[in-house]
């Protein structure tokens, strides 16, 4: 079993096309490297699978962002992903955005609720994934 300090890692190349006018990743584009973070975050802790077994799995509620310093190219992206909160039926993801120097360029949080894609609701999450996210706990 992990500790419970542990977290996902994902790198990304960052690419020509993702700069902005101002010499820097677009934040539009930062966001986009914490979706790719979540959904890695999603196949490794078997929520992809399960769903296509059950149609339940975890719909994002809210996404929110702090900007720390600008990222360039050419580069790589580093994203820590770990589980902040876990709730009834939510639980949200603290993602940590370095850049190749090890430095801390953007923090982003979000939220997803266990949802029920079959019936249109929200659910509680069950002890088998509640353990797995415990293990990427903070």
């Amino acid at each position: 079993m992990k500790p419970r300090d542990s977290y996902c890692k994902l790198a990304l190349r960052i690419d020509w096309s993702e700069i902005d006018p101002f010499g820097h990743v677009n934040h539009v584009q930062i966001l986009k490297y914490v979706q790719a973070a979540r959904v890695n975050f999603w196949e490794m802790i078997g929520l992809y699978d399960a769903h296509e077994k059950s149609d339940i799995g975890a719909m994002v509620a809210s996404v929110s962002c702090q900007f720390k310093k600008p990222l360039h190219y050419p580069g790589e992206v580093r994203i820590h992903t770990s589980v902040s909160n876990i709730g009834t039926t939510s639980f949200r993801l603290q993602h940590s955005i370095y850049n190749e120097e090890d430095e801390l360029c953007a923090e982003a949080t979000d939220a997803e609720v266990f949802f029920d894609f079959s019936k249109n609701e929200k659910v509680t999450i069950g002890l088998e994934l509640r353990n797995e996210l415990m293990r990427y706990g903070k």
